[in-house]
Formats: structure tokens, C-alpha cells, sequence
């Protein structure tokens, strides 16, 4: 029997007590209901936050340190104490744990993101728990992930998963104020609604990110042809409610595409912001590929190139009224494209089978 692949996402404020020290008896429950899954015929890949909240609890710092410092210094201590915690609770059901520490950049070309997938396949194929983290003591730049709602999104299209479900300290979307007594948490959405007018932009108190995020990466996520569950990772049994009884247990789920992209596409759609230059179009070329049917990018429609870009590298389709309406990966460096700007029947800039529309 094929195995059900799903990815759970655990958040800060879920692992956390409100004293910032890890909630073992929490952690111990979530493990309890993951190994539940695994013996009924899931793959589960665990991503989790924590370590920096872990770290800053434990140590007494006597002198200011600048917001970078702090973070490396608290993730390096608390992912130690964090890994350690699951590694105890699942070798209580002799199932070993792999750590898998990673970056926004570690997507950006082709060879590192299947190098992640082949390691997280091995690892699922020999009984291995995957649990992944942003490596937070080197990615301190812009190139940071939102959260690790972000990161569980790509692992979860990464993996081809059937459904990701993102644990946090609220039970989904509510279609109001939740404070309201009126108010109720909206049970199912397709995925190309937008929740923006229900949602508070609030952050929680441990985490990065706050239900905005979720819902626009819970959008990106099942626009893809996965399953995407927001629920209350504090709620008694809610992984194994969401597997047994799902039409009894709160939270909010987004309907998958019933006709996502392929697996490359995929890719170069989470791979944007690592574009490393950008190719501007005629009127004619935009209407083309915005059309039913799936186009290459010929040279023939393209007005200029910008950037600095080798053949294989990832780019930005800006149509003429400037607006970005595709990426892709280039069939040519920034120089030979530049030099084949509107040159008729020639292998196209960017070929359809790697051009992501917007």
C-alpha cells in the first residue's frame, strides 16, 4: 500500500511556554500523534521552530548583543537542546530522527533542491524522521525565510506531499474578529481565495510570522495540488483527529488545485526570488503567454535584458507596462540573449516546460 506523505509544521508558540521554556509535555504529545500517523500508513516530515525561543531561555547573556549576534548565538544553543528533545521522545518508539538544517538559498538552483529531496527521500525509505529548521545561524539576510510556514510550503511541494498541515496557537481562519461570539473559524476554502479582509495582522509571541503568512503561503501551497490544514496545535489529539475525524475537528483547510504544475515548475516558482536578472517584452509577446496555451518566450518578442545572468539561472518576465507576469529558467546567458534580442526562429529565451506564470 502506497504510503500518504504529509508534511506537519510546528510553530514557536505551539512548543512553547509562556516563559519561553519548551513544552515537553506538549512536544511529547505531538511526537505521540506522529508516530500514530506513521503506523497507519503515513510518511510525516516534521518541520519545527523553537530553537531560538530554547536557546534565549537558557542562556544569561551579561553583555548587549546586536539582533544578528543574538540570533546565531540562540539558535546554535537552542536547536542542540531542541533536536535532543526529539531525538528522546521518538527513540521511545525506536524510531530514529534525522536533522536537516537548511536555507532559502539552498533552493535556488536545481542541483541543491534535488540534492535536499534525494536526502529526504533516503532518509523517509529507511524509517528516518526528517525534522528540518531554517539554519538560523548563518541565514541572516534578506535571504531569510518569511518563517517556517515558508520553508514547510517548499518542503511540502519539495516532497510532493498530499497534504501540509501548519500547527500554530489558533484553531484557522475566523470570518471575524475572533473575540467576537459571533464569530467561527471558516471550515474549507478553494484554493484561490482571498482571506486578506478576515485576517488580523498580528504576529504571535515567539514566532516571525503571523496569520497573513500563513494564509498566503497556505494559498501558494494548495494552488500547487496540495492539501494545506491550518489548525491549533495546542488542541488535544489534533493531528490524529484531523487523519480519523476531520469533519468534527476545527480548523480551516484549503482545497488543492485539481490541476497543479509539474514538479520543475514548482520549483521555479518558489525559486523567484533568487531571479538573477529580468527580461522586458512587447505587448504582442505578453498577450501570447498569457493566452490558454501553453508558449515559449522567443527572443523575437523581448525589448531588453537586465542583469547579469549565465545560461540555466532563474529570471523575471516583466511585460510593457512593467508589471512581473512570469519566471523561468533562461536558455541563454544575459549576453547571448542580449545579442539575439528579436531574432526570429531560434531556441526560445525560455522554454514552456520552464516558465512559471504569475
Amino acid at each position: 500500500m502506497k504510503k500518504r506523505r504529509i508534511v506537519v509544521k510546528v510553530g514557536s508558540n505551539v512548543l512553547t511556554q509562556s516563559d519561553g521554556k519548551l513544552d515537553v509535555t506538549r512536544m511529547s504529545a505531538i511526537v505521540d500523534q506522529i508516530v500514530a500517523l506513521k503506523r497507519n500508513g503515513y510518511e510525516v516530515i516534521l518541520v519545527s521552530s523553537g530553537s531560538i525561543t530554547s536557546g534565549q531561555n537558557d542562556l544569561k547573556i551579561d553583555r548587549r548583543l546586536g539582533s544578528v549576534a543574538q540570533r546565531q548565538l540562540y539558535s546554535a544553543v537552542g536547536q542542540v537542546k531542541l533536536i535532543s528533545l526529539y531525538n528522546e521522545l521518538f527513540r521511545e518508539y525506536g524510531i530514529p530522527v534525522g536533522q536537516i538544517l537548511t536555507m532559502k538559498e539552498s533552493f535556488s538552483t536545481r542541483e541543491e533542491y534535488l540534492n535536499q529531496r534525494s536526502c529526504m527521500t533516503v532518509m523517509l525509505e529507511n524509517g528516518v524522521m526528517p525534522i528540518v529548521n531554517e539554519n538560523d545561524t548563518v541565514s541572516v539576510t534578506e535571504l531569510m525565510f518569511t518563517d517556517n510556514d515558508e520553508l514547510s510550503g517548499l518542503i511540502a511541494s519539495m516532497m510532493g506531499a498530499e497534504t501540509l498541515v501548519i500547527l500554530s496557537n489558533v484553531d484557522g481562519i475566523y470570518n471575524g474578529d475572533p473575540n467576537s461570539p459571533n464569530t467561527r473559524v471558516i471550515p474549507m476554502v478553494n484554493y484561490d481565495r482571498d482571506l486578506s479582509e478576515y485576517i488580523q495582522d498580528t504576529k504571535s509571541d515567539f514566532g516571525r510570522g503571523g496569520m497573513i503568512t500563513k494564509a498566503r503561503i497556505a494559498r501558494y501551497v494548495a494552488e500547487e495540488g496540495i492539501k494545506v490544514i491550518l489548525a491549533n496545535g495546542k488542541t488535544p489529539h489534533i493531528l490524529t483527529d484531523l487523519a480519523t475525524k476531520p469533519q468534527q475537528t476545527m480548523h480551516t483547510e484549503f482545497r488543492p488545485n485539481p490541476n497543479p504544475t509539474t514538479t520543475v515548475k514548482k520549483w521555479i516558482a518558489h525559486s523567484e526570488s533568487f531571479a538573477k536578472g529580468r527580461a522586458f517584452i512587447n505587448k504582442k509577446a505578453s498577450e501570447v503567454l498569457k493566452g490558454d496555451k501553453a508558449t515559449s518566450l522567443l527572443l523575437v518578442g523581448v525589448t531588453s535584458i537586465e542583469g547579469d545572468f549565465e545560461e540555466g539561472d532563474i529570471i523575471d518576465v516583466v511585460d510593457d507596462k512593467g508589471k512581473t507576469i512570469a519566471v523561468g529558467r533562461s536558455g541563454y546567458s544575459a549576453e547571448e540573449a542580449r545579442k539575439n534580442i528579436g531574432v526570429h526562429d531560434i531556441r526560445p529565451l525560455i522554454h514552456y516546460d520552464y516558465l512559471y506564470m504569475e
